[in-house]
């Protein structure tokens, strides 16, 4: 498959943009979806702000009118400020922004030739630094998708299974856009308790329903990386959440043994990270019952818990002799 830019489409995709004290780069993400031709509606969801992020929101208008912002009355999160702006839209297709990234112009016009042959059609995404907007960009599977293709389940579960020198998985993060006629027949939302791999959720339950998700290289999502965003500062509680669901997506019927397998892989590489947080807990409550608790866990979760502690251990060890 080769990507197609020179195709004209009508405006058929919903912007869905979840807000949460983006003052800074509100704007700059809604104007650069309106700047898309393709784009029919750009829905803006504060999620109870407290800073200027709804005003400087309502300065982005162009006079198209094709934006609307919405306010939340209570911070309730991502997902439930997402499932808002899609009950609040009407395009057939869905794309997903967030408020510190912004899209190249042309990005929807390259994806929409796949409109055909899936229901979720995502490029790779360029990564910048929000020090540095206009410095180099890398792409966040590199030399890993070379040519737009199916991505099947397991394939995209073990895509989010984080391995050693990279702390985060990688496939959840991509953005694409979604076919709203098949959330609506197969019922899917955001979960709204979860505030971590949401993304994930959806788009697993989705390819566990059918979903065919064809997934191209970069063509204009630019994900903008900062020191404190909000996807890096989570909680135990939002680790269990994106552990557990794994063992919902496990009770679907239609998955096959490797689909099982990779939700495996993904649950317990989820628990390795969750269980070294509670092991740090306990260390500093001085909970031993707690402490072993973590350690009790199927494998590598224990090991995994060893082989940090004991790094730990090594790293105070040289600071001490060094200092």
């Amino acid at each position: 498959m080769t990507l197609n830019t020179k195709t004209q489409f009508p405006p058929c995709v919903a912007i869905i943009i979840a807000a949460y004290n983006s003052e800074k780069t509100i704007a700059r993400a809604i104007q650069s979806a309106l700047a898309e031709h393709e784009v029919a509606e750009v829905i803006v969801v504060d999620d109870a702000s407290t800073d200027d992020t709804v005003k400087n929101a309502m300065e982005a208008k162009d006079g198209s009118g094709r934006l609307r912002v919405l306010v939340q009355p209570e911070n309730a999160g991502p997902s439930a400020a997402r499932n808002r702006a899609i009950r609040e839209s009407k395009a057939p297709w869905l794309g997903i922004l967030d408020a510190d990234d912004f899209l190249l112009s042309g990005r929807t016009q390259a994806l929409l030739p796949y409109a055909d042959e899936a229901d979720f059609v995502a490029d790779d995404l360029w990564q910048v630094s929000e020090e540095n907007i206009d410095g180099p960009r890398r792409s966040l599977l590199g030399e890993a998708l070379q040519s737009p293709r199916a991505i099947s389940f397991s394939e995209f579960v073990l895509g989010n299974v984080t391995k050693k020198g990279r702390s985060r998985g990688e496939l959840g993060f991509i953005k694409p856009l979604m076919r709203r006629a098949f959330l609506e027949l197969h019922g899917i939302s955001y979960l709204e308790h979860m505030r971590l791999g949401e993304d994930y959720e959806l788009y697993a339950r989705a390819l566990a329903k059918g979903a065919r998700l064809l997934l191209a290289p970069a063509q204009g999502y630019v994900s903008v990386t900062r020191k404190n965003s909000l996807s890096a500062l989570h909680s135990e509680a939002d680790l269990l959440y994106l552990r557990d669901c794994d063992d919902a997506l496990m009770r679907m019927p239609s998955l096959s043994k490797e689909d099982r397998a990779a939700l495996r892989q993904h649950y317990l590489s989820v628990d390795c990270r969750l269980q070294w947080r509670l092991l740090i807990n306990a260390v500093k409550q001085r909970n031993a019952v707690a402490a072993v608790r973590t350690f009790m866990r199927p494998y590598p979760v224990a090991l995994s818990n060893m082989q940090l502690l004991l790094e730990q251990v090594f790293v105070r060890t040289f600071r001490r002799k060094r200092g």
